[in-house]
């Protein structure tokens, strides 16, 4: 019995699946405190079997080095209780006899997307995540990226849009990429959420600025072979045309090799895509 569960900020998903990463049973509830949360996900999995193997996609910042005192922890974070709650002692204790793999809900999303997604085919793809916050997944040579902590592409610094003076949202840094260009901040620097924003609203050309910037950190470093953007606040129409669009006016000629018109696509898995990649942590022991 191959396991799932897909943690975010917002939103918990708890699946059962195959080796491949398909779903075949899951269900979504309210992500709350960690012991509510993780509760409801051990109870609906005890009702249906013993796991053999769980794979765990979290929304980080987590601990996700092995040996490290932190390791399988939420690290610090403003949502209210979950810093240092261990998911992996909780589950554990649940499953003792289940293998367990954590790593972060971007990083999930990234491997299910080069294996079954937007990506196939590809051992150098990045997945970016734009909704309650901003993170970024990378699979980099076949391999998910780690290093002290993992990518928190979210909090990269950017260039600021000429006569943008909105401060940011971000509870740490105020305006870096997450701080400019999430969810919370469209709402904040709008006075409109962003599903209710029109495709034509100015709104979008701001957002493909950040977007696109972000991206280019990305191409200049791991060079990524496709840029997956997901997330609520990227289903807008257009959204993706316009950040390909800023991103090869920015990149201004130095990337030939790598950019294109379809370089940033949205996901294939749409909603699935963080959960299909806990199913394929599960499946396959891959911890990067």
């Amino acid at each position: 019995m191959i396991a799932g569960i897909e943690l975010g900020g917002t939103k918990t998903v708890v699946a059962i699946g195959s080796a491949d990463g398909r779903v075949i049973e899951e269900f979504r509830f309210p992500t709350t405190l960690p012991q509510e949360t993780l509760g409801v996900a051990i109870e609906w999995l005890r009702a249906r079997g013993q796991p053999t193997s769980i794979g765990i996609a979290a929304f980080g910042p987590i601990g996700i080095v092995p040996n490290r005192a932190n390791y399988g922890k939420v690290l610090e974070t403003p949502k209210a209780g979950w810093a240092g709650f261990s998911l992996v002692g909780c589950l554990a204790s649940a499953f003792p006899t289940a293998g367990i793999i954590l790593d972060t809900d971007v990083n999930a999303a990234a491997l299910a997307e080069a294996r079954i997604g937007a990506g196939i085919g590809l051992d150098d793809v990045a997945y970016i995540t734009i909704g309650t916050g901003i993170g970024g997944g990378i699979l980099s040579g076949g391999h998910l990226i780690h290093g002290a902590l993992h990518p928190e592409f979210g909090h990269l610094k950017v260039p600021r849009m000429a006569g943008d003076d909105f401060p940011g949202t971000c509870s740490f840094h105020g305006d870096c990429l997450e701080g400019l260009a999430s969810g919370p901040a469209i709402a904040a620097r709008w006075g409109t959420p962003a599903h209710e924003l029109p495709a034509d609203h100015p709104a979008w050309e701001t957002q493909a600025w950040y977007l696109a910037h972000g991206i280019l950190s990305l191409v200049a470093i791991v060079s990524p072979s496709r840029v997956i953007v997901g997330g609520g606040v990227c289903q807008a129409e257009g959204l993706h045309r316009k950040i390909n669009a800023r991103l090869i006016e920015i990149a201004a000629g130095y990337f030939p090799p790598v950019l294109g018109g379809d370089y940033v696509v949205p996901p294939a898995l749409g909603q699935q895509a963080g959960i299909c990649g806990a199913l394929l942590l599960a499946s396959s022991g891959n911890e990067g």
